[in-house]
């Protein structure tokens, strides 16, 4: 399987619309599911209301496609700073004069419209913003990380369940290693060939890395389960101290959304409770709780450039992969991505996905939190603007790959960065653990 040509003009403007359009039409789901209070409301104030998600998209397009790359004036100046993320924190927005549901809309369709007359003259090449369709594709990653962010909304939202999907394909219980070994060695990190990789994948560098185990799938709810049972939440011994104080000041037993029914587990998806699914990777777990349960279970968290090794190495080339099967965009064998199921996949699907050492659900199904702090690679530069990646560097933030069902293929490869704080728990995250090898294979 070979990547798609991104050279040809043609094949480069069907791909920027066919991006644009999934994305539209998976916003237009999410905020056309509920009624126009539920699109107001702030169902959690870790959250912005539905509607201010659905016009900072079109501000979001306006800004870069139709001013940016077109050079247009603006359509509507005033509501810029009501969907700047960084002037207003989504604990005040539901208080802006935001866009009623049909004016943020019209708004959003208005300035779709006159994109796509823009992407129909766009010659792909002469700026870095046009090159190979940059600007396109990063606004298509936009606004599918916001519907992302809006599906969270729905996950908090309380009342009866507005979305359906159906449920992964059976598959076979998984038989194989409980973990594989990934030899050492240096590999490639990062891409500076990948068009529409943004700021904080870049560039490409080499990292010599130790032989390490790491799991072969992710860490599944029974799994964690033996370590509730076990007093994993009561044991300081297996917390990071911050994480200690934190469990215990907001009296966290288990993951968001579980509560115990007698001698089960329950949880909440999507409005319908439900028995907690054995065989599926846990969800809704912080760093924290990730981290104690490696530590628990004699691990740890694997580094961001273990993660990555594991899932872009392929080793009987010596080279880097753009995704665990090799350079080809996703389909759905390889991987559970972009809302077509509202949970993942059993632990174990997808094996024409694994990577060429033999591990599975590197991509899609849920986030996987890393030992690592969120920092730029060697030669880093801000682009577009230092806001999408560089204000947040430091150790406040934690490294998540690979992506959950929630994401589009669009916004996951195998060099995608994502972050957020260490306490985090409403977002699809999950995890999967490591060990050193340097021992046994020396």
């Amino acid at each position: 399987m070979t990547a798609p040509d991104l050279t040809d003009p043609e094949t480069l403007r069907e791909r920027a619309l066919a991006a644009l359009t999934t994305a539209r039409d998976r916003t237009a789901l999410l905020t056309s599911c509920v009624e126009d209070p539920d699109l107001t409301a702030q169902h959690s104030p870790l959250m912005s209301p539905l509607v201010w998600d659905l016009a900072h998209i079109g501000n979001q397009e306006e800004m870069w496609l139709l001013r940016e790359v077109a050079g247009r004036d603006a359509m509507r100046p005033e509501i810029d700073g009501l969907y700047d993320a960084f002037e207003h924190p989504r604990a005040e927005r539901p208080s802006l004069p935001l866009l009623p549901p049909d004016e943020a809309r019209r708004y959003a369709a208005e300035v779709r419209g006159r994109a796509l007359d823009v992407l129909e003259g766009t010659r792909f090449r002469g700026t870095p913003l046009t090159e190979a369709g940059f600007a396109f594709g990063m606004i298509a990653q936009h606004e599918q990380q916001h519907d992302e962010t809006m599906l969270i909304t729905h996950q908090l939202r309380k009342g009866p369940a507005a979305l359906t999907a159906p449920d992964p394909t059976p598959a076979p219980p998984f038989t194989g290693p409980a973990e594989v070994l990934v030899p050492g060695g240096p590999f490639t990190m990062g891409t500076s060939a990948e068009p529409w990789a943004l700021d904080n994948e870049r560039p490409a560098h080499r990292r010599l890395v130790p032989p390490f185990f790491i799991d072969t799938t992710p860490v599944t709810n029974a799994a964690y389960q033996a370590f509730i049972a076990d007093g994993g939440y009561g044991d300081p011994r297996w917390w990071d101290p911050d994480g200690w104080t934190h469990i215990r000041t907001h009296s966290i037993e288990a993951p968001l959304f579980w509560r115990r029914d007698g001698g089960q587990w329950l949880r909440r998806r999507f409005g319908v409770t439900e028995v907690v699914p054995p065989d599926e990777p846990v969800l809704h777990v912080s760093w924290y709780e990730a981290d104690a349960y490696a530590r628990w279970a004699g691990r740890r968290l694997p580094t961001e450039t273990e993660w990555e090794k594991a899932a872009r190495h392929d080793p009987a080339a010596d080279r880097s992969t753009r995704y665990p099967w090799g350079d080809a965009d996703p389909t759905p064998e390889h991987a559970n991505l972009g809302q077509r199921h509202l949970r993942p996949a059993p632990a174990g699907s997808y094996p024409a996905g694994e990577s060429p050492l033999g591990v599975r659900q590197l991509i899609g199904d849920v986030w996987e939190w890393t030992a690592s702090d969120f920092l730029p690679y060697p030669g880093f530069t801000a682009f577009p603007y230092k806001e999408y990646s560089e204000v947040f560097f430091g150790p406040e933030h934690k490294v998540l790959r690979g992506g959950s069902f929630a994401v589009d293929a669009v916004a996951c490869r195998g060099t995608f960065r994502n972050w957020d704080y260490p306490i985090r728990r409403q977002i699809f995250s999950g995890f999967r653990t490591a060990r050193d090898a340097a021992a046994e294979t020396a």
